[in-house]
């Protein structure tokens, strides 16, 4: 039995939800980071000095997660492959950028943070891929 592609990309192509997958996760990170500066600092892999000033870079990196996430399901909601992949392919600047943080500040020694922010770029760049060689909805 031949099994026949998709005619076009939305909710029922795998790229829609990877790319989905990412922008929630994303979002969530963000608030967390917003409610939670500690914990979402802890999570990203440098740690917050309890202080007024520091927390207020945990604010701001909250809203530059809540930012990226609502850019990237604006565009994946109107069922743009092409669109969404250029949002989406454009914001692995975001876990690069971060892997690199995490890397000057603790070393290599960090394998853990640096795995979960290298593993996300890495992933982000496939799904990318996939939604560049996706069928927009006809």
């Amino acid at each position: 039995m031949k099994t026949q592609p998709i005619k076009f990309w939305g909710p029922r192509s795998a790229s829609y939800w990877l790319t989905a997958l990412v922008a929630i996760g994303i979002i969530f990170l963000g608030v967390r980071f917003m409610l939670y500066p500690e914990a979402g600092a802890e999570g990203f892999g440098i740690p917050l000095a309890h202080t007024k000033q520091a927390m207020a870079y945990g604010q701001v990196k909250g809203i530059r997660d809540i930012f990226s996430g609502i850019v990237v399901l604006i565009f994946l909601i109107s069922s743009n492959p092409r669109a969404t992949a250029f949002a989406f392919g454009t914001a692995i600047i975001i876990p690069v950028s971060d892997c690199l943080t995490v890397l000057a500040v603790n070393g290599p020694e960090d394998v853990t943070h640096l795995l979960i922010h290298g593993i996300t770029a890495a992933y982000m760049i496939i799904t990318t891929f996939f939604l560049f060689n996706a069928t927009p909805k006809s």
